[in-house]
This record gives C-alpha cells, sequence and structure tokens, in this order.
C-alpha cells in the first residue's frame, strides 16, 4: 500500500498539512431518522480526511427494556453489567453503526464500521472501582490508539465510522464514552493530521443563556473560558466537555468546534459554525 505524504510526520513530531475533522454525534440526531440522513449528507459534503464517533442514543435503553434489563444510570452515566454489554455492543457495533455506515455509502462516503477492538486500534482498561463500580466500562490511556493503522485505512480511501466501544486487549469488550473517543482519536491523529474536533448535539453551542439559542458564544480561548466560569455562565455539565476540549487542544488538536447538528454544511460553505475553541 502507498503511504500518502499528510502521514508523514517531520522528525519534530509536526503534523503533515492533511485536514482531518474528527466529529461525533449525539442520540439527538441518532435517534431521529430525518436528522441522521440530512446529517449524513452533509458530512458527506465534507472535504479532506474525516471519522465519525457515535454512541447509542436510546436504542440501548429501549431494547434493554424489550428484554427485561433494567438500565442502571449514575449521573447520567450508564452501570455496564454483562447483560448491558451485550446489547450495548448488539446496538452500537450493530443495528446503529451499519444503518449509519450503509446511509454513508448511499451518499458516496466509502464507510467502514468499527469498534476500537476492530484492527486494535483503541484499547482501553476497565474503569477500577472506586465509590462507584461501573461494570464493563472502558477508560483510554494515554497511546491507546493507533493512529498511524487509521492513518493507513484512511489513506486507502475508508472513511471510519466508530462506535462506542473499546477493548482490553485480553478478549473483553468494554463500554466507552464516545466523546472521550472522538478526542482520543482527535489527539493522537494530531501527530499526522491538522485536526479538528467537533462535538455536535442539539444547541447551537455554548450559549450565554441555555435558553436562547440567540446568544451564541462564538469563539472561546482559555482566558476567556475562565472568565466565563467565574461569571457562572459555563457551568454543570459544559465544563467536563470544555475542560477536555482544551485538554485536546494542549495535546496538539488544532481546534475543537461544538454546534449543532443540522448546521454542519455551515463548515462546507466557509461560515461560521458553533462555538470554537482554541488556544
Amino acid at each position: 500500500m502507498s503511504t500518502n505524504k499528510d502521514i508523514i510526520t517531520s522528525p519534530s513530531g509536526e503534523a503533515g498539512r492533511g485536514p482531518l475533522h474528527v466529529i461525533k454525534i449525539g442520540g439527538n440526531v441518532i435517534d431521529n431518522s430525518e436528522n441522521l440522513y440530512h446529517f449524513l449528507k452533509d458530512f458527506t459534503a465534507l472535504e479532506g480526511h474525516k471519522i465519525l464517533v457515535h454512541g447509542g442514543g436510546k436504542v440501548a435503553t429501549q431494547l434493554s427494556e424489550t428484554l427485561g434489563i433494567e438500565s442502571k444510570l449514575v449521573d447520567g452515566r450508564r452501570i455496564t453489567d454483562i447483560e448491558t454489554l451485550r446489547v450495548v455492543t448488539m446496538v452500537y457495533a450493530g443495528l446503529i453503526n451499519k444503518n449509519i455506515v450503509a446511509q454513508l455509502q448511499r451518499f458516496g462516503t466509502n464507510a467502514i464500521g468499527l469498534t476500537g477492538a476492530d484492527g486494535n486500534f483503541i484499547r482501553a482498561v476497565k474503569r477500577p472501582v472506586k465509590t462507584i463500580d461501573y461494570g464493563f466500562v472502558g477508560d483510554i490511556k494515554d497511546n491507546s490508539v493507533d493512529a498511524d493503522a487509521i492513518g493507513r485505512l484512511m489513506e486507502a480511501g475508508f472513511t471510519p465510522v466508530f462506535s462506542a466501544l473499546t477493548h482490553d486487549g485480553e478478549g473483553q469488550m468494554l463500554n466507552t464514552n464516545a466523546d472521550t473517543i472522538a478526542s482520543a482519536l482527535a489527539v493522537a491523529l494530531s501527530k499526522h493530521y491538522e485536526t479538528t474536533l467537533i462535538y455536535c448535539f442539539e444547541k447551537k453551542g455554548v450559549l450565554h443563556d441555555v435558553n436562547d439559542e440567540d446568544s451564541l458564544i462564538r469563539e472561546i480561548d482559555p482566558v476567556r473560558y475562565e472568565e466565563l466560569k467565574e461569571k457562572q455562565i459555563i457551568h454543570s455539565g459544559m465544563l467536563p466537555k470544555l475542560d477536555n476540549a482544551f485538554t485536546a487542544i494542549s495535546c496538539g488538536v488544532k481546534a475543537v468546534i461544538i454546534g449543532k447538528a443540522d448546521e454542519l454544511s455551515t463548515l462546507q460553505k466557509n461560515e461560521p459554525f458553533g462555538t470554537r475553541l482554541s488556544k
């Protein structure tokens, strides 16, 4: 297989010039077939290399209920016992992933559906038990992503679509947060590509007022972030997302964008999209 110059690093480890978008979609896109159709059409229109990361939306919870398996959540995080792991593996890596791949093929994107176990692309470790036993949940450590292998896959013409599953290298699948997977992929691949990480969800981005879509904050740097936290404009659930975003930037990711899934097409038009986080 020939190697494209975009995945060759300089002696200093700087990324090549090739752009890469790592995009994570939330359950609000997955759970609505019309939203998903339009998003995948816009995703296909993006030029350059791209990777899509998804979770499972409400489907895993619905299937668990049908099978008589109780879904247990602590602070919004799923407790993954062995029965739940079987369900999320079927739903994430099977039903949802293959539906997304099939639709992307329809639009002309040569997608390939993956978990972290495929190609040994993403390893994780089972989350240690502290105050809560999360079960078969994976935490991604440094150097857990095989960026070289994923790069070769993209240079061969494939668009990876990762579901929210990893493995421990010892035969055990692990349920893993999709935001975390997207961030880990972006950081690892930033050594080879000019990487932008995009989180697509139901809001236009980071808002001054969570109930006012017109109060979008277009750009945030670390200094501005501290100011917004002090004023309590950014708080609660948005804090860990932004903390992770700035960590990704400090580790080599060019920028992180948080925006509304149905406005992704504005990127292709070089128009402002969502909230951009940068150094």
